[in-house]
């Protein structure tokens, strides 16, 4: 009896400590069945052996070595995935036939950068600021940018006196031309000078287009310096709250990666907070039971008491092959200041909702992947204190959505088993898995 207690104490050790024990029982049990010279029994041949004492021995030890593995492996928990029972037409809402794991993401944010490489002389941002679309958040040194600009309006300028220039000449150019005709009508100059003056106008003209066209070209610089004067100025492209504050005043800020690690790539990011949502990634053995625009409700792992309503969005079109999961993207109805990004969430995907006759039902409702079969008999496992406990349960008839109606055996809130293994028995240690 003393070895027996020693094994199972060695059963629930760690694995040295169990070795040490089971090497410490396989001696005493073979220093008990050790005979001594004396008390041996001839065997007619006169040698004074028995040849069973040691088989019997050898039984003895596997046997034991069987009873302490078997107790030091069925101490082991089942890893299951669990779901609440709720009561048929509770309050009147849906009941939630899955639940997921997510974190709320962002649709539209963005990280502000400049479009030319500059020194920062102006942050106007910090971390939890709202601004919006078009407001200025940063500013970069333009002094030479502003040079660029004084010169390409003075060429304006320039080209403009130039234009008045031609202009006059091309005016002195018809008068002329004008006269020359009138001398030759009344036969005072020769059709040569006519020819002459009308040479002039053209070329006159010629010239005003051509300097037209500079004034132009001149006018084409000042709008390209006003564009790149206008990049020191580094604005919100939407309205959102300041996540990241991501560089300081005198840092240079490159809209590429100079790989110096002394060149800053962004100023800040802004995030839109009215894009929030969740995504999830559910389970593909489970994926079947969410459908677009399927009501859900949502709980943060900061504010586990507030439920925020929620719907589907879409199923990504995509699978997880490592995780064998499916991305859903889910909707929050409610926007509140105390959602934030990268949150962590649990989804329950509610199921319709439940009609008026369906409250006047008896029981419980629980998924009807938690039914399983035992010894031909249906039967629910409740995990209580981290064990699982087995239930007999008839399910009625009726079903309501994708559960079914249990009339007996199990009681609202109670943490059903979903999908038991066949390993799974009446008292196991499990381990509840959060859902993918």
């Amino acid at each position: 009896m003393r070895s027996v207690v020693a094994v199972e104490a060695a059963g629930r050790g760690d694995g040295a400590q169990y070795a040490w024990r089971l090497s410490e029982i396989d001696s005493k049990l073979l220093s008990e069945l050790r005979i001594e010279g004396q008390q041996r029994e001839s065997d007619g041949s006169g040698n004074g052996r028995r040849w069973w004492w040691p088989a019997l021995a050898g039984v003895l030890v596997v046997a034991l070595l069987a009873a302490a593995a078997w107790w030091f492996l069925g101490a082991r928990p089942i890893a299951v995935q669990t779901a609440t029972a709720t009561a048929p037409g509770a309050g009147g809402t849906a009941g939630a036939v899955l639940q997921a794991t997510g974190y709320i993401t962002a649709r539209r944010q963005a990280t502000v950068s400049t479009q030319i490489t500059g020194t920062l002389t102006q942050v106007l941002i910090e971390e939890g600021d709202r601004v919006v679309k078009g407001q200025v958040i940063a500013r970069l040194e333009d002094s030479g940018l502003r040079a660029s600009l004084d010169v390409a309006n003075a060429n304006v300028m320039s080209a403009q006196a130039q234009v008045a220039t031609a202009q006059a000449q091309l005016v002195q150019a018809e008068a002329d031309s004008r006269r020359q005709q009138a001398l030759v009508a009344s036969g005072m100059a020769t059709q040569q000078y006519a020819e002459q003056s009308r040479t002039a106008v053209s070329t006159a003209a010629a010239q005003l287009d051509a300097r037209r066209r500079e004034a132009d070209s001149a006018r084409a610089q000042v709008a390209q310096a006003r564009v790149n004067f206008d990049y020191a100025v580094v604005r919100a492209p939407f309205s959102g709250v300041i996540t990241v504050k991501a560089a300081q005043v005198g840092e240079i800020v490159s809209p590429l990666s100079a790989g110096g690690g002394f060149t800053r790539t962004g100023v800040g990011t802004i995030v839109d907070m009215d894009s929030l949502e969740i995504d999830v990634d559910v389970s593909e053995a489970y994926i079947g039971q969410v459908k677009p625009d399927m009501p859900a409700e949502a709980v943060l792992s900061a504010y586990p008491d507030w439920k925020i309503p929620a719907h589907v969005i879409a199923i990504v079109p995509s699978a997880d092959r490592g995780k064998a999961t499916v991305k859903v993207r889910v909707a929050l109805e409610q926007k509140d200041a105390r959602i934030v990004p990268d949150m962590g969430v649990r989804v329950s995907f509610l199921g319709p909702k439940a009609p008026a006759a369906t409250q006047a039902l008896k029981g419980v409702l629980v998924p009807a992947q938690a039914i399983a079969q035992r010894d031909g008999r249906g039967v629910v496992f409740v995990v209580e204190g981290g064990k699982a406990v087995q239930h007999a349960v008839t399910p009625a008839t009726q079903d309501v959505g994708t559960m079914k109606l249990v009339p007996e055996g199990v009681k609202a809130g109670d943490r059903v088993v979903l999908s038991p293994p066949p390993a799974l028995q009446d008292g196991a240690s499990v381990a509840i898995e959060e859902p993918h």
